[in-house]
Protein backbone atom coordinates (compact mmCIF):
# COMPACT_ATOMS: atom_id res chain seq x y z
CA UNK A 1 0.00 0.00 0.00
CA UNK A 2 1.43 3.59 -0.89
CA UNK A 3 0.71 6.78 1.16
CA UNK A 4 1.82 7.36 4.72
CA UNK A 5 2.40 5.34 7.18
CA UNK A 6 0.35 5.08 10.33
CA UNK A 7 1.25 6.72 13.59
CA UNK A 8 -0.74 5.23 17.06
CA UNK A 9 2.01 7.25 19.05
CA UNK A 10 2.03 10.65 18.58
CA UNK A 11 3.48 12.95 21.02
CA UNK A 12 2.06 10.21 24.27
CA UNK A 13 2.85 11.56 27.07
CA UNK A 14 5.72 14.37 26.25
CA UNK A 15 4.05 17.16 24.10
CA UNK A 16 6.38 19.69 22.94
CA UNK A 17 6.79 22.42 25.54
CA UNK A 18 5.21 25.05 23.80
CA UNK A 19 2.81 28.01 25.01
CA UNK A 20 0.30 30.02 22.47
CA UNK A 21 -0.01 33.27 22.60
CA UNK A 22 0.01 35.48 25.67
CA UNK A 23 0.42 32.30 27.64
CA UNK A 24 -3.07 30.64 26.61
CA UNK A 25 -3.38 27.35 28.23
CA UNK A 26 -6.07 26.51 24.98
CA UNK A 27 -6.58 27.42 21.34
CA UNK A 28 -9.55 27.07 20.14
CA UNK A 29 -10.32 27.31 16.62
CA UNK A 30 -13.90 27.52 14.69
CA UNK A 31 -14.31 26.48 11.49
CA UNK A 32 -17.25 27.46 9.47
CA UNK A 33 -18.00 25.12 6.52
CA UNK A 34 -18.89 26.86 3.12
CA UNK A 35 -20.11 23.85 1.23
CA UNK A 36 -23.11 24.91 -0.43
CA UNK A 37 -23.08 25.29 -4.33
CA UNK A 38 -20.67 22.64 -4.32
CA UNK A 39 -22.59 19.64 -3.60
CA UNK A 40 -23.21 17.27 -6.03
CA UNK A 41 -26.40 17.83 -8.38
CA UNK A 42 -27.34 16.79 -11.51
CA UNK A 43 -28.83 20.28 -12.16
CA UNK A 44 -25.11 21.66 -12.05
CA UNK A 45 -23.95 18.77 -14.49
CA UNK A 46 -22.63 16.45 -11.69
CA UNK A 47 -23.37 12.86 -12.40
CA UNK A 48 -25.60 12.56 -9.49
CA UNK A 49 -27.20 14.25 -6.53
CA UNK A 50 -26.26 14.66 -3.25
CA UNK A 51 -28.44 12.71 -0.95
CA UNK A 52 -26.88 13.37 2.97
CA UNK A 53 -29.19 16.11 4.35
CA UNK A 54 -31.52 15.86 7.32
CA UNK A 55 -33.13 13.11 5.33
CA UNK A 56 -31.26 10.76 3.74
CA UNK A 57 -32.95 10.68 0.27
CA UNK A 58 -31.45 10.17 -3.42
CA UNK A 59 -33.58 11.50 -6.51
CA UNK A 60 -31.53 9.89 -9.34
CA UNK A 61 -31.16 10.93 -12.84
CA UNK A 62 -32.99 13.87 -12.07
CA UNK A 63 -32.59 17.68 -10.27
CA UNK A 64 -33.57 17.17 -6.90
CA UNK A 65 -34.97 20.42 -6.30
CA UNK A 66 -35.83 19.86 -2.06
CA UNK A 67 -31.89 19.25 -1.78
CA UNK A 68 -31.24 22.38 -3.87
CA UNK A 69 -33.57 24.67 -1.57
CA UNK A 70 -31.87 22.91 1.75
CA UNK A 71 -28.38 23.92 0.71
CA UNK A 72 -29.56 27.38 -0.43
CA UNK A 73 -30.54 27.88 3.25
CA UNK A 74 -27.11 28.34 4.25
CA UNK A 75 -26.15 31.36 2.26
CA UNK A 76 -29.22 32.94 2.59
CA UNK A 77 -30.19 32.86 5.97
CA UNK A 78 -27.48 30.80 8.00
CA UNK A 79 -23.92 32.46 7.11
CA UNK A 80 -25.56 35.97 8.44
CA UNK A 81 -26.65 34.43 11.56
CA UNK A 82 -23.40 32.73 11.96
CA UNK A 83 -21.13 36.36 11.13
CA UNK A 84 -23.08 38.49 13.41
CA UNK A 85 -22.66 35.92 16.54
CA UNK A 86 -19.08 35.79 15.81
CA UNK A 87 -18.46 39.48 15.26
CA UNK A 88 -20.77 40.02 18.39
CA UNK A 89 -18.46 37.58 20.45
CA UNK A 90 -15.08 38.99 19.03
CA UNK A 91 -13.86 35.73 17.82
CA UNK A 92 -11.83 34.64 14.58
CA UNK A 93 -12.84 31.72 11.93
CA UNK A 94 -10.97 29.71 9.61
CA UNK A 95 -13.80 29.28 6.80
CA UNK A 96 -13.07 25.76 5.18
CA UNK A 97 -14.90 26.70 1.15
CA UNK A 98 -15.30 25.07 -1.59
CA UNK A 99 -14.33 26.35 -4.70
CA UNK A 100 -17.56 26.17 -6.19
CA UNK A 101 -19.32 27.05 -3.15
CA UNK A 102 -17.29 30.70 -3.18
CA UNK A 103 -17.92 31.07 -6.83
CA UNK A 104 -21.31 31.25 -6.45
CA UNK A 105 -21.58 33.07 -3.06
CA UNK A 106 -18.52 35.49 -3.45
CA UNK A 107 -20.04 38.08 -1.14
CA UNK A 108 -19.56 35.33 1.99
CA UNK A 109 -15.67 35.02 1.01
CA UNK A 110 -15.82 39.20 1.19
CA UNK A 111 -17.39 39.44 4.59
CA UNK A 112 -15.52 36.92 5.80
CA UNK A 113 -11.86 38.92 5.08
CA UNK A 114 -13.68 41.81 6.08
CA UNK A 115 -14.51 40.79 9.52
CA UNK A 116 -10.72 39.34 9.77
CA UNK A 117 -11.41 35.50 9.18
CA UNK A 118 -9.18 32.99 7.22
CA UNK A 119 -10.40 31.36 3.89
CA UNK A 120 -8.89 28.15 3.69
CA UNK A 121 -9.55 25.50 1.06
CA UNK A 122 -12.36 22.73 1.21
CA UNK A 123 -11.57 21.04 -1.97
CA UNK A 124 -13.16 22.33 -5.31
CA UNK A 125 -16.74 20.42 -5.33
CA UNK A 126 -18.06 19.02 -1.69
CA UNK A 127 -17.06 15.49 -2.52
CA UNK A 128 -14.48 12.61 -1.33
CA UNK A 129 -10.43 12.60 -3.17
CA UNK A 130 -9.88 9.21 -2.14
CA UNK A 131 -11.33 7.86 -5.40
CA UNK A 132 -9.95 10.45 -7.95
CA UNK A 133 -7.05 9.96 -10.27
CA UNK A 134 -3.63 12.05 -9.83
CA UNK A 135 -4.81 14.11 -13.39
CA UNK A 136 -8.05 14.88 -12.02
CA UNK A 137 -7.22 15.46 -8.17
CA UNK A 138 -4.28 18.03 -9.76
CA UNK A 139 -6.99 19.73 -11.37
CA UNK A 140 -9.58 20.39 -8.84
CA UNK A 141 -6.71 21.43 -5.79
CA UNK A 142 -5.70 24.07 -8.78
CA UNK A 143 -9.24 25.47 -9.39
CA UNK A 144 -10.03 25.45 -5.97
CA UNK A 145 -7.04 27.34 -5.55
CA UNK A 146 -7.93 29.80 -8.22
CA UNK A 147 -11.44 29.92 -7.12
CA UNK A 148 -10.67 30.85 -3.54
CA UNK A 149 -7.99 33.17 -4.56
CA UNK A 150 -10.49 35.39 -6.82
CA UNK A 151 -12.83 35.50 -4.12
CA UNK A 152 -11.21 36.27 -0.94
CA UNK A 153 -8.26 38.11 -2.58
CA UNK A 154 -5.37 35.86 -1.31
CA UNK A 155 -4.51 31.90 -1.56
CA UNK A 156 -5.67 29.49 0.93
CA UNK A 157 -2.90 28.53 3.27
CA UNK A 158 -4.81 25.65 4.73
CA UNK A 159 -6.72 22.65 3.25
CA UNK A 160 -9.19 20.25 4.74
CA UNK A 161 -10.57 16.96 1.69
CA UNK A 162 -14.07 16.48 2.79
CA UNK A 163 -13.76 13.21 4.67
CA UNK A 164 -10.83 10.64 3.02
CA UNK A 165 -8.00 11.92 0.70
CA UNK A 166 -6.30 9.84 -1.98
CA UNK A 167 -2.98 8.53 -0.42
CA UNK A 168 -1.59 11.05 -2.80
CA UNK A 169 -3.11 14.00 -1.63
CA UNK A 170 -0.95 15.83 0.73
CA UNK A 171 1.94 15.32 -1.72
CA UNK A 172 -0.04 16.80 -4.11
CA UNK A 173 -0.83 19.67 -1.63
CA UNK A 174 3.14 20.50 -1.10
CA UNK A 175 3.52 20.05 -4.60
CA UNK A 176 0.91 22.77 -5.13
CA UNK A 177 3.43 24.82 -2.49
CA UNK A 178 0.75 27.31 -1.13
CA UNK A 179 -0.16 25.59 1.87
CA UNK A 180 1.12 25.94 5.44
CA UNK A 181 -0.91 23.31 6.57
CA UNK A 182 -3.75 21.03 6.18
CA UNK A 183 -6.66 19.22 8.75
CA UNK A 184 -6.66 16.59 6.93
CA UNK A 185 -6.29 14.26 10.10
CA UNK A 186 -8.27 13.39 13.07
CA UNK A 187 -5.73 11.64 15.42
CA UNK A 188 -4.76 14.50 18.09
CA UNK A 189 -5.70 17.44 19.99
CA UNK A 190 -2.59 19.52 19.09
CA UNK A 191 -1.10 19.92 15.91
CA UNK A 192 1.83 18.04 14.77
CA UNK A 193 4.74 18.59 11.75
CA UNK A 194 5.46 15.43 8.80
CA UNK A 195 8.52 15.60 6.98
CA UNK A 196 8.50 16.24 3.29
CA UNK A 197 10.36 17.11 0.08
CA UNK A 198 9.30 20.53 0.58
CA UNK A 199 10.31 20.73 4.36
CA UNK A 200 8.40 20.48 7.72
CA UNK A 201 4.44 20.47 7.08
CA UNK A 202 2.31 21.13 9.51
CA UNK A 203 -1.14 19.08 10.02
CA UNK A 204 -3.88 20.57 12.61
CA UNK A 205 -6.24 17.73 13.33
CA UNK A 206 -10.01 18.68 12.76
CA UNK A 207 -13.31 16.57 14.91
CA UNK A 208 -16.12 15.20 13.93
CA UNK A 209 -17.38 15.04 17.67
CA UNK A 210 -17.37 18.48 18.54
CA UNK A 211 -19.40 19.26 15.33
CA UNK A 212 -22.36 20.67 14.80
CA UNK A 213 -22.68 17.95 11.62
CA UNK A 214 -23.90 15.62 14.54
CA UNK A 215 -27.76 17.65 13.94
CA UNK A 216 -27.91 15.15 10.87
CA UNK A 217 -28.52 11.93 10.75
CA UNK A 218 -29.04 10.15 14.27
CA UNK A 219 -25.67 11.90 15.51
CA UNK A 220 -27.15 12.81 18.86
CA UNK A 221 -27.73 16.68 18.58
CA UNK A 222 -31.21 17.72 18.67
CA UNK A 223 -31.66 20.96 20.80
CA UNK A 224 -28.95 23.60 20.46
CA UNK A 225 -28.00 22.86 24.06
CA UNK A 226 -27.07 19.25 23.27
CA UNK A 227 -24.26 21.12 20.67
CA UNK A 228 -23.37 23.85 23.84
CA UNK A 229 -23.18 20.55 26.50
CA UNK A 230 -20.94 18.38 24.28
CA UNK A 231 -18.71 21.30 23.28
CA UNK A 232 -18.59 23.11 26.75
CA UNK A 233 -17.38 19.44 28.24
CA UNK A 234 -14.37 19.03 25.40
CA UNK A 235 -13.62 22.94 26.28
CA UNK A 236 -13.69 21.65 30.20
CA UNK A 237 -11.38 18.90 29.85
CA UNK A 238 -8.83 20.37 27.44
CA UNK A 239 -8.60 23.60 28.90
CA UNK A 240 -7.65 21.65 32.24
CA UNK A 241 -5.24 19.59 30.50
CA UNK A 242 -3.83 22.76 29.42
CA UNK A 243 -3.03 23.78 32.59
CA UNK A 244 0.15 20.99 31.92
CA UNK A 245 0.88 20.86 28.17
CA UNK A 246 -0.74 22.96 25.43
CA UNK A 247 -4.25 21.73 23.86
CA UNK A 248 -6.41 22.57 20.91
CA UNK A 249 -9.84 22.52 20.10
CA UNK A 250 -11.90 22.68 16.93
CA UNK A 251 -15.04 23.02 16.91
CA UNK A 252 -17.06 22.43 13.13
CA UNK A 253 -19.74 24.96 12.05
CA UNK A 254 -21.90 24.27 9.02
CA UNK A 255 -24.07 27.14 7.62
CA UNK A 256 -26.82 25.47 6.82
CA UNK A 257 -26.72 23.39 10.12
CA UNK A 258 -26.18 25.60 13.36
CA UNK A 259 -27.22 28.58 11.21
CA UNK A 260 -30.79 27.02 12.25
CA UNK A 261 -32.64 29.53 14.16
CA UNK A 262 -33.72 26.33 16.85
CA UNK A 263 -29.62 26.18 16.83
CA UNK A 264 -27.73 28.73 16.89
CA UNK A 265 -28.30 29.85 20.56
CA UNK A 266 -25.81 26.28 20.94
CA UNK A 267 -23.27 28.55 19.57
CA UNK A 268 -23.91 31.75 21.62
CA UNK A 269 -24.01 29.48 25.01
CA UNK A 270 -20.43 27.50 23.96
CA UNK A 271 -18.80 30.99 23.04
CA UNK A 272 -20.23 32.45 26.34
CA UNK A 273 -18.78 29.76 28.15
CA UNK A 274 -15.59 29.52 26.46
CA UNK A 275 -15.31 33.46 26.83
CA UNK A 276 -15.63 33.45 30.49
CA UNK A 277 -12.48 32.24 30.90
CA UNK A 278 -8.79 33.11 31.26
CA UNK A 279 -6.11 31.56 29.29
CA UNK A 280 -7.76 31.09 26.19
CA UNK A 281 -6.88 31.91 22.63
CA UNK A 282 -9.80 32.14 19.99
CA UNK A 283 -7.83 31.56 16.70
CA UNK A 284 -7.64 31.19 12.74
CA UNK A 285 -5.69 27.76 12.10
CA UNK A 286 -3.20 29.61 10.36
CA UNK A 287 -2.63 31.28 13.12
CA UNK A 288 -2.31 28.02 14.96
CA UNK A 289 -0.28 26.33 12.51
CA UNK A 290 2.26 29.75 12.65
CA UNK A 291 2.24 29.45 16.57
CA UNK A 292 3.27 25.74 16.49
CA UNK A 293 5.78 26.62 13.78
CA UNK A 294 7.40 29.04 16.01
CA UNK A 295 7.52 27.12 18.81
CA UNK A 296 9.26 24.15 17.63
CA UNK A 297 11.64 26.29 16.34
CA UNK A 298 11.27 25.61 13.03
CA UNK A 299 11.78 28.82 10.37
CA UNK A 300 8.80 30.94 9.10
CA UNK A 301 6.55 29.46 6.19
CA UNK A 302 6.77 31.72 3.24
CA UNK A 303 4.64 29.83 0.39
CA UNK A 304 6.38 29.04 -3.54
CA UNK A 305 4.53 30.23 -5.80
CA UNK A 306 3.13 27.94 -8.61
CA UNK A 307 1.13 27.80 -11.71
CA UNK A 308 -2.30 27.01 -11.96
CA UNK A 309 -2.52 23.30 -14.21
CA UNK A 310 -6.01 23.89 -15.65
CA UNK A 311 -6.97 25.67 -18.09
CA UNK A 312 -9.75 28.36 -16.56
CA UNK A 313 -12.74 27.90 -19.40
CA UNK A 314 -12.38 24.35 -18.20
CA UNK A 315 -14.72 22.94 -15.82
CA UNK A 316 -13.39 20.65 -13.05
CA UNK A 317 -14.41 16.79 -13.83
Amino acid sequence: MTGPQRDFAGYRDSPPTIRWPGGARLAVSIVVNIEEGAELSIGDGDARNEFIYEAVEEVQGRRDLCMESHFEYGPRAGWPRIRAVLARHGVVATLNACGRALERTPWIAAEAVADGHEVAAHGWRWERHVDMDEATERRAIARTVAAITKAAGAPPRGWHTRSATSTRTRDLLLEQGGFLYDSNAYNDDLPYVVASPAGPHMVLPYAFDTNDMRFFNRGGFTFGSDFARYCCDAFDWLYAEGAIAPRMLSIGLHTRMIGRPGRIGGLVQFLDHALSHEGVWFATRAQIAEAWRAGLGLPRWTPRPTAPDFAPEEDCP
